[in-house]
């Protein structure tokens, strides 16, 4: 059960106290939405200088209105062009909007979905995979064939934790899973420890933070480039982490997740 790394890459702007969510997004975001923040951008160094570090294969689930920047097109680029084959891109959205918070919204979902999986294909190339990551975890039942009807294979949006319930939109995980397995999407569910979060704020903010370190450390080893192709067959059995880009930029740039990536063979 090899484990999956992989990496949202929300800027300060997408977070989902400044935008995205019915409720949750109160704080007016007083940067320029159309600039990369300063800690985006030490994220970013800090997340290829960790891609130099090991030899494991990772998943960019990449928000596609970063792509109308120009600076950060460049630094993507370049990222690809470094990182060949172990570095794959999926979809996070163009923006960062909840989905299943908002209520179905099959239209407006399948011409974000549109939009976002054109820019992919443009700018990632044969980087790019048709796996799928919800804005802050937030999917519901009603998703999975759109997914399916524009060509996902993988979704990877599921934290089956009872903290996190409520992003499944009123249904339960088990909903979920049920719906993409129905549309043909292989759900690939993140990593959990006692039903609790381990992943991407939880690898941060104290005290679910003290658990996740321990279970990433003792996560399975990471993934290779020949073991990608396991990730949209269900018969494979796959541990799924994350973390952010904005991850990276703590510790004067020197955070790397807590895993032990030179494992990868």
């Amino acid at each position: 059960m090899p484990t999956w790394l992989t990496v949202d890459s929300d800027d300060l702007r997408h977070l989902p106290k400044h935008q995205g969510h019915p409720t949750r997004s109160t704080v007016p975001f007083h940067g320029n939405p159309g600039e990369l923040s300063s800690t985006f951008r030490a994220g970013w160094q800090g997340f290829v200088s960790w891609m130099a570090q090991h030899e494991g294969a990772v998943t960019l689930f990449l928000i596609t209105d970063l792509l109308e920047n120009a600076t950060f097109t460049a630094l993507f680029g370049e990222a690809l062009r470094r990182f060949p084959q172990r570095l794959t891109v999926g979809c996070h959205g163009h923006g960062h909007r909840s989905w299943s918070a908002w209520g179905e919204d099959v239209a407006g979902f399948s011409a974000m979905l549109a939009t976002s999986t054109a820019l992919l294909k443009e700018h990632a190339g044969d980087a790019f995979r048709p796996f799928f990551r919800a804005p802050n975890g937030y999917v519901a039942p009603w998703m999975a064939p759109v997914l399916a009807q524009h060509g996902y294979t993988v979704d990877s949006s599921v934290n089956p934790s009872w903290l996190v319930a409520k992003k499944a939109g009123g249904a339960s995980w088990t909903d979920v899973c049920a719906a993409m397995s129905r549309a043909g999407v292989v759900e690939r569910p993140w990593f959990t420890r006692w039903s609790l979060p381990v992943n991407g704020p939880a690898l941060v903010r104290p005290p679910l933070s003290i658990l996740a370190r321990r279970a990433w450390k003792k996560a399975p080893k990471p993934m290779s480039t020949n073991g990608m192709h396991g990730v949209d067959d269900p018969r494979v059995e796959v541990t799924t982490v994350y973390c952010h880009v904005l991850d990276f930029a703590r510790k004067n740039g020197t955070w790397v997740p807590p895993l032990p990536t030179n494992r990868a063979k």
